[in-house]
């Protein structure tokens, strides 16, 4: 049964592009920004909290300071690295919640809708079509953003919570991604099978939260340096959305789908 689903052709196409679009949704201008915010907020560590201890370490060292030992910032952010990282996970377990049961419900109304399969995925990928060119901006109008503001207390208890919030909420830029792996999703016509993109997605825009949780200080430079280029990556990110898209519209997925079904069809595991 795991070589039939991990083997099943439409798969080895969806789980890359599922993959890829949870990455674009965390370089996205709606999540990327929010990172440091979203550490902060679970570890109950911001960057005025860091600022104000330099500040003090000063002070401490000038002429006539106390001369106290304080804790630079980066001894403090190494001491909670395992609180930043809990609280990743936490946050992440919170929006796959989410996720993973949308691809679950969609994935079994596909199987569900099996006679009507190859009408419904034209009709999905001319809306993913739209979507591609929602996340890059080409249709006026369709950026305005929607969020929940309202959010759990701090802390890692608030963690997972943040997370279903995060996963509940819309924004422009999560929005077209996610309803693009749901399309995929549908297209298995199987619960499981969408619950497996849906859980690829998250992978995808879960994993950088942990990196940056693990590399707090080097990743927030490696952000700066991404957000000079978000043009080029909603570009790419629609780009991909599109051609998936005209793939679904116009049957080629199927058609490729079905070759490379009959490629692994003769694959077999060692175990």
């Amino acid at each position: 049964m795991i070589a039939e689903t991990v083997l099943h052709g439409s798969l080895l196409l969806a789980v890359p592009l599922a993959l890829a679009a949870g990455l674009v949704s965390f370089l996205s201008p709606c999540v990327l920004p929010l990172v440091p915010g979203y550490l902060s907020y679970v570890t109950g560590l911001s960057g005025a909290d860091l600022a104000a201890r330099r500040r003090a370490r000063v002070a401490a060292g000038a002429p006539g300071g106390s001369g106290a030992r304080i804790e630079t910032a980066d001894e403090v952010l190494q001491r909670r690295r395992g609180t930043m990282l809990a609280g990743s996970l936490l946050f992440i377990a919170g929006f796959s919640a989410v996720f993973v049961a949308a691809g679950v419900f969609v994935g079994g109304i596909g199987g569900l809708l099996l006679d009507y399969a190859e009408p419904v995925t034209r009709v999905l990928g001319a809306v993913t079509v739209v979507l591609g060119l929602m996340f890059m901006g080409a249709i006026p109008g369709l950026n305005r953003e929607v969020r929940i503001h309202r959010v759990p207390g701090a802390g890692l208890a608030g963690a997972p919570l943040l997370g279903v919030v995060f996963g509940l909420g819309w924004t422009p830029c999560i929005g077209p991604t996610l309803a693009a792996v749901q399309t995929l999703a549908f297209t298995e016509g199987s619960a499981g099978r969408g619950a497996l993109l849906s859980l690829v997605y998250c992978l995808g825009l879960g994993l950088p939260f942990i990196a940056a949780a693990l590399l707090y200080r080097r990743a927030l430079g490696a952000f700066d340096r991404l957000k000079r280029h978000y043009r080029a990556i909603t570009v790419a990110g629609g780009a991909m959305l599109v051609a998936v898209g005209l793939l679904l519209a116009t049957g080629v997925w199927t058609d490729i789908t079905a070759f490379m079904q009959r490629w692994v069809a003769d694959y077999s595991t060692v175990i």
